[in-house]
């Protein structure tokens, strides 16, 4: 709280951005919520994700394996932000069961900004010739598979809000030395530029984050990715959705331990926080970056299209703790527990020569657009 009460001093207005909040909240080399050494992910954490039920990852491993048989891309995965490093392990173990071959080939990099994260990873990961690079900067060109599972969500984000005027929310202090919002008249460039890319006409009263930093990064995932395919897996609306009421208060919030939390400036650099992301947006950005998006369906879709039923054990025991019926309760929880329906996963080519054999791939989960 005090370093970014002091960085609110220091600055000309006396007050900083929701993206400059953000960025210390949550990167701030000893104080930000990422940086710090503590679990962030699971029961001990502030949050469950996908990645690290073994289950999802294995699927993942499999369509990877089937995109570079069918030589659509390099056997190449760079795997950004990877958490606590249990999707790349088992995603690594289920690819050298499934293709040895192409296993020998294989060339794993991961790109974690978390020292903590990164160190837990490494555990992890030992002696299976996982790189590591700190920041996608660090990352060289190459021919393969970008991965990034709940990433921009995470990112920080400029708040704006229609009131007499579109004004850009900001943040401040009080007497009692807590944060506070503070409404200024829009004036960033960037921020009003983006607005009119995508068509946005705020209602009165409406809020919404703006995702410039997911527009610079990916431009550097289009300077990563030389040909090959960008992959994530996230939570978002498109531009119509993001108009409709139900969203007019945005949709920025934290997560607690495992409570959410509707305040964003309560609990800073102990708190995570996380907003929808723009897909109109995102999509946008991967064209003007040469990316193509090929397919973006529910993770259900994605799930079922390839074959995690075929991952159901069969089994006649009653006991609800054995470990087929374990197993077979995590395949259901990916399937009807609504995390499934919430995320979407977008497919975006660059310079694809197996665009065809891509296709022919994914061809039942474009039978089942969104």
């Amino acid at each position: 709280m005090q370093a970014i009460i002091e960085e609110i001093k220091a600055s000309k207005l006396q007050a900083i951005s929701y993206a400059d909040f953000m960025e210390k909240a949550l990167y701030d080399p000893t104080f930000g919520y990422y940086m710090k050494h503590k679990p962030k992910i699971g029961k001990q954490g502030d949050f469950y994700t996908s990645s690290n039920i073994s289950i999802f990852a294995k699927q993942w491993a499999k369509f990877f394996v089937s995109l570079v048989e069918a030589k659509v891309t390099s056997p190449v995965i760079c795997e950004i932000g990877g958490g606590t490093g249990q999707f790349a392990y088992d995603v690594l173990m289920e690819w050298q069961r499934v293709s040895p071959q192409t296993y020998k080939t294989l060339t794993y990099i991961m790109v974690e900004v978390s020292p903590y994260h990164r160190t837990l990873q490494q555990e992890r990961l030992v002696d299976l010739g996982v790189r590591w690079c700190t920041s996608i900067q660090e990352v060289d060109s190459f021919n393969g598979i970008v991965f990034a599972n709940e990433l921009f969500d995470a990112f920080p984000v400029h708040v704006v809000e229609q009131q007499d005027e579109l004004v850009e929310i900001y943040i401040a202090f009080n007497e009692q030395q807590q944060l506070i919002e503070r409404a200024i008249l829009l004036e960033n460039l960037e921020v009003i530029s983006y607005l009119k890319k995508q068509n946005f006409k705020l209602a009165y009263g409406q809020r919404m984050e703006v995702p410039l930093a997911m527009e610079s990064y990916m431009a550097e995932i289009g300077r990563v990715l030389q040909q090959g395919l960008f992959i994530t897996v996230d939570y978002g609306y498109t531009n119509e959705e993001w108009c409709e009421p139900v969203h007019r208060q945005g949709s920025l919030r934290g997560y607690y331990k495992h409570q959410l939390i509707s305040n964003p400036l309560l609990y800073p650099g102990d708190m995570d926080l996380t907003t929808h992301i723009h897909w109109d947006g995102l999509q946008s950005a991967a064209a003007e970056n040469q990316m193509e998006t090929l397919l973006r369906v529910k993770q259900t879709t994605f799930l079922l299209a390839t074959g995690i039923l075929e991952q159901l054990i069969d089994h006649v025991d009653v006991d609800p703790f054995s470990t087929a019926s374990t197993h077979n309760r995590a395949v259901r929880s990916l399937l009807t527990g609504g995390i499934s329906d919430t995320f979407q996963i977008a497919i975006m080519g660059k310079l694809l020569e197996g665009y065809r054999e891509l296709l022919a791939v994914t061809n039942e989960m474009r039978h089942s657009p969104l």
